[in-house]
């Protein structure tokens, strides 16, 4: 059963919050624990992500966090947004489309990131709203770090399937409450910001494996094949944040009329991320990565997935010693990347 929700907003005021920059109203500190966490949840396996001593090795000046690992703070501020600004959509039903990163040094341990989000985009047609999110993240002087750009889509006017509602409010987990609200909702939310533009943070020079006279337009990366069990999901919901049952919980994926439970967009793209740092041999040369999501892959509950990865070089900037990838990631043979690009530095 289908029904809308009466509070939410309308087309024209989702359209209101355009441009409007707003930005966590605390900081998060990254920390090594959480990097090695994360890094082992995506089966990264670069040990810049484990090993001080190797991400200094690389001129990073700590511990180098996943090109991902910021799916954390871009989860947090869009769940804010949803809350706080259109509480209407049920966000067990907004599905992720797309997802790009811009890169600029990697985090690092020890980081106190401030988040910033503006809705870059909405459009309503079709049966859909789309929203295009931005998300900007500085470090403790103040400098932007990294940016990313989410897309997402939910049924126009925030139609939601109250059987699918009352089964995920049946089974998510209790938050700790305060006064009758989540003690984390009260501390952490959106407030208005007002710090203008913000000043790229000093790249850190990489130092990549891979020299740019040994490459050549058309070269191809040897495949990587991961496998993605049950309990893969269920950890990396753990460590991202991503609560959405539909990569744990029969009783939804059978209400959503989905085949199994479905692994989550942003782990494909980290295998992926984990994929680029490892052939180019710094986790901070990817400078920009971006994936478009078309395809689920659905993981059995005794029987792991494997995704296959390939790459080929699409083009080469003498000028900037940069590589651009185009990836290609399949599962049980079909593609479930519609477009995935990335660029690297080079040697």
């Amino acid at each position: 059963m289908s029904v809308q929700q009466e509070a939410v907003p309308t087309a024209d005021v989702a359209t209101s919050l355009l441009g409007r920059p707003y930005r966590l109203s605390d900081t998060y500190e990254v920390g090594r624990e959480k990097i090695r966490e994360f890094a082992r949840a995506v089966q990264d396996h670069h040990l810049a992500h484990y090993d001080v001593r190797v991400a200094r090795a690389l001129g990073h000046e700590g511990l180098v966090a996943p090109v991902t690992f910021t799916a954390i703070l871009g989860g947090i501020s869009q769940r804010c947004v949803f809350e706080q600004f259109l509480p209407g959509y049920d966000l067990s039903q907004v599905l992720q489309t797309e997802q790009r990163i811009r890169q600029y040094r990697p985090l690092r341990g020890g980081d106190d990131i401030t988040c910033r989000i503006t809705l870059d985009g909405f459009r309503a047609g079709h049966g859909q709203d789309s929203f295009v999110l931005r998300t900007d993240m500085s470090d403790q002087t103040g400098a932007l770090v990294q940016t990313g750009w989410t897309t997402a889509v939910a049924r126009s006017g925030g139609v939601v399937d109250e059987n699918i509602a009352q089964a995920v409010e049946g089974i998510l987990m209790r938050a700790a409450t305060e006064a009758g609200g989540e003690i984390g909702s009260s501390i952490v939310h959106l407030v208005e910001d007002d710090t203008g533009a913000l000043t790229v943070a000093e790249s850190v020079a990489p130092q990549p494996k891979r020299r740019f006279a040994d490459v050549s337009v058309g070269d191809e990366i040897s495949a990587r094949t991961v496998q993605v069990a049950r309990g893969d999901l269920v950890n990396y919901a753990g460590v991202s944040g991503d609560e959405n049952p539909i990569h744990w919980s029969e009783q939804v994926v059978d209400l959503a009329g989905l085949d199994n439970v479905v692994a989550h967009g942003m782990l494909t793209m980290a295998f992926g991320g984990g994929y680029l740092s490892d052939w180019v041999g710094d986790p901070g040369a990817v400078i920009e990565y971006g994936v478009r999501f078309t395809r689920p892959v659905f993981v059995e509950a005794t029987t792991p997935a494997e995704v296959t990865y390939t790459g080929k070089i699409k083009e080469l900037d003498e000028s900037t010693r940069t590589a651009t990838i185009v990836l290609n990631a399949t599962a049980r043979g079909s593609r479930i990347f519609g477009k995935a690009t990335a660029i690297v530095q080079l040697a």
